[in-house]
């Protein structure tokens, strides 16, 4: 495995490229969540009846999966805090996005769900 990674350039004298492990984790998280339907945007959105929340939730879920990414990847460890802090930080301008910002009428938040369950729902065999 060590080899093939170093032909990819993944390694480069004899270190694993910095964040390699933080994306894959990043990724496979947000993946086993769309896989298995776990979802915090949902959660909140359904629990509270907004889209807002939603938008909360979604933010979260990927601070929470650059926590996790950041405390597995030796590389990114030391950046951990500064990530997490980084990703909640743009949080603080919802308020201000909702005030002065109009959204698309084709806005992800909106019917993304039913999208998302009639593509399931289709076969995939073909």
């Amino acid at each position: 495995m060590e080899h093939l990674l170093e032909n990819l350039g993944l390694i480069q004298d004899g270190t694993i490229l910095p964040g390699f492990i933080f994306g894959v984790v990043h990724v496979s998280l947000v993946i086993l969540g769309f896989y298995t339907g776990w979802s915090i945007n949902r959660l909140l959105k359904n629990a509270t009846k907004g889209y807002i929340a939603g938008i909360i939730g979604a933010s979260l879920a990927h601070v929470i999966a650059d926590l996790v990414a950041a405390l597995i990847d030796p590389t990114m460890r030391a950046r951990t805090a500064g990530i997490v802090l980084g990703g909640l930080l743009p949080l603080l301008f919802i308020p201000l996005l909702e005030k002065y910002v109009t959204k698309s009428k084709s806005h992800i938040m909106v019917g993304d769900h039913e999208d998302i369950e009639k593509d399931l729902n289709d076969e995939h065999h073909h």
